[in-house]
């Protein structure tokens, strides 16, 4: 695989992954193929299909060579940023490959939720839950998390955007016309079936579990609840 995932359970606070990269070279043609639009040929690759790569224009060749550089005298972040959030959309689509995952915007900036990934139960016939992504690209892992990521949780818990969680979701199941969209929603906006997932760079003092649980302190004050319904998944990406 082009990134390996190592499981991690930290208590009842959190439970998640630490990425490494096996295969630089893999991962940038998969970034690559993604800002070609070509996301669903990567899943594919990343389910171990063997399939021939679809084909591309020269228009968006310079499309995605745009998306992916920066314009001389500006800021690399928002470009580093849409590709911090495709290599998270790389891990959840590896990780849970029986999961729905949203593609990647493909507007640096874009305003709505970093990821967004839908699970089912066992007959894979019902939404068991929404899954929301903050990918956080950074060198401020904790002040990061307590400045931004643990406020648009409690926004998000408190039923901010949820009509954007709507549209997503429905967008989203468009393409399982087999699962009612409207009963999926009702699960997951009325009886509150949703989970966070928080992707972030951090630091070597936050490989270990007790560096973990002081980065992810704060989380269970945030969405309370039973562990079903307020589990948080939390990525780290040791940044080298």
């Amino acid at each position: 695989m082009t990134v390996v995932l190592t499981n991690f359970a930290d208590g009842d606070l959190c439970q998640g992954c630490a990425w490494s990269i096996n295969d630089v070279e893999e991962l940038a043609k998969h970034v690559a193929r993604v800002a070609l639009g070509q996301s669903r040929h990567v899943a594919k690759i990343l389910a171990g299909l063997n399939n021939s790569s679809p084909p591309t224009t020269g228009a968006a060749r310079s499309a995605a060579i745009k998306l992916l550089t920066v314009p001389e005298n500006t800021d690399p972040w928002h470009r580093d940023g849409w590709i911090f959030q495709t290599m998270s959309w790389l891990v959840a689509t590896q990780a849970n490959p029986n999961s729905l995952t949203r593609a990647p915007h493909m507007i640096l900036a874009h305003k709505g939720f970093d990821g967004l990934q839908l699970e089912f139960d066992a007959t894979a016939a019902r939404v068991t839950a929404a899954i929301i992504f903050e990918d956080k690209a950074t060198t401020n892992p904790r002040q990061t998390i307590t400045k931004e990521v643990w406020p648009e949780f409690k926004l998000l818990e408190s039923g901010d955007r949820e009509n954007v969680l709507t549209a997503d979701v429905s967008s989203l199941l468009g393409t399982r016309p087999d699962i009612d969209p409207d009963q999926a929603i009702e699960n997951i906006i009325w009886k509150q079936a949703r989970r966070y997932r928080l992707s972030i760079t951090v630091s070597e003092s936050h490989t270990t579990a007790n560096g973990r649980k002081q980065l992810f302190k704060g989380y269970d004050e945030i969405a309370s609840g039973d562990v079903f319904c307020s589990s948080f998944g939390a990525s780290c990406v040791h940044a080298s």
